[in-house]
């Protein structure tokens, strides 16, 4: 005879499924990532159909061919670990790419990928992708910002103003939030950093997630991307170099130095002597802030300043790679402030985003001054520890 126990978890068994609810996918509990694949079958449409997962805050897609590209739509929906609720289809943007050089290229287990979304505390996941061209090994990644390194910290740290570099264009260093204050896991930072010979250019990215965020979310949101791109895209680090939030709060990214021109992972083609700084948040769909617009000049005019640079005149870049846009060794003419769209087919920044950047060289060019040097506090971002390079070490 059937115990009523046992009647009982069959038929929520069976419930669970009609509704396709499976157990949550499991993972190691100390990543911070846990993935669910989606199954393969028709190479034009798959789908992993709804299911309660392990918490997570962040979302994307990856696959195993990093030089495969999604040539189609992904799109996802999440369960609120609040209200219980399904959102709405989201689409994820397929535009990130693996650098055309340097570690996070050749390291082993490099996966091609989507943006990450932002959803908030969230335990079901939805997927569906189509298109013409599907890769193989899709895989669903599932980020939880706090389900990291026990030594997670979020305290913002201010750093005093650091002398500015010598000549016309110097400007003041912004006030940042170190990684340490952010919460990056530098144990899972492989490999040293990379430096190219000096920085020409900065471009400007959106992290193309919702501005439905709180900035007290910020360094969440800031850790789930670390997270993303070293546990799900297979790279050494963060890609960017620096990151802004609605609020105006700028995050240290890339290790290796704020001062100094470190290779990042941001614009496929031309990583090499370029900067980036991306703005949390979707600017095709929403307007930029008086506060986002004066923190990217700052960052811009800081770190184009170390090299006595006018943020507002341009600079010709050669392309590291055939990336859809321009052929490799092309010379292009970049504005020394461009979009991510300048030197890559993608709607990144966003249109709002993009259309500010004008007005970002005006800003950035009226931050250029002569400062006097201030005595550094104590407890600050490290501005010394980081090795020389030669100039040219990756080329210009």
């Amino acid at each position: 005879m059937t115990s009523p126990l046992l009647r009982t978890a069959v038929a929520t068994a069976l419930a669970l499924g009609a509704l396709g609810l499976t157990q949550p996918a499991r993972a190691t509990p100390s990543d911070g990532v846990h993935t669910v694949r989606v199954p393969d079958g028709d190479p034009h449409d798959r789908s992993l159909a709804p299911r309660t997962t392990e918490p997570f805050s962040l979302i994307g897609v990856t696959w195993d061919d990093p030089d495969a590209a999604l040539d189609g739509t992904v799109q996802v929906r999440t369960r609120s670990r609040v209200s219980g609720a399904w959102s709405a289809w989201r689409p994820l943007d397929a535009y990130s790419r693996t650098p055309e050089t340097g570690p996070d290229r050749d390291r082993a287990g490099v996966r091609g990928s989507t943006q990450p979304l932002w959803t908030g505390p969230s335990d079901g996941v939805q997927v569906r992708v189509a298109g013409s061209r599907l890769p193989e090994g899709l895989r669903v990644e599932l980020v939880d910002p706090e389900g990291g390194s026990d030594s997670v910290h979020t305290a913002v740290v201010e750093p005093g103003v650091v002398p500015p570099a010598a000549g016309p264009q110097a400007a003041e260093r912004p006030a940042m939030t170190s990684r340490s204050a952010w919460g990056a896991d530098e144990s899972l930072v492989e490999d040293p950093p990379t430096y190219t010979g000096n920085t020409k250019a900065v471009f400007v990215h959106h992290t193309a997630g919702t501005n439905d965020y709180t900035c007290s979310q910020s360094a969440s949101i800031v850790r789930g991307v670390f997270l993303y791109h070293v546990q799900s895209n297979g790279w050494n680090d963060i890609g960017y170099h620096f990151l802004v939030d609605k609020c105006g709060t700028v995050f240290e990214g890339r290790a290796g130095g704020v001062d100094k021109p470190v290779l990042g992972a941001h614009t496929y083609g031309f990583n090499t002597a370029t900067s980036s700084v991306s703005v949390l948040g979707d600017y095709s769909t929403a307007a930029t802030n008086a506060a986002v617009r004066a923190s990217v000049a700052k960052v811009a005019a800081w770190k184009l300043g170390l090299y006595g640079i006018d943020p507002t005149g341009t600079t010709v870049l050669t392309s590291g790679a055939d990336n859809g846009k321009y052929e490799l060794g092309q010379k292009v003419t970049f504005h020394r402030i461009s979009g991510h769209r300048d030197g890559y087919p993608t709607e990144c920044p966003g249109q709002h985003l993009y259309d500010d950047l004008p007005e970002i060289r005006t800003l950035a060019a009226n931050a250029g001054k002569q400062a006097e040097p201030a005595a550094e506090p104590p407890g600050l971002l490290d501005e010394d520890g980081t090795e020389d390079v030669a100039e040219g070490v990756l080329g210009r």
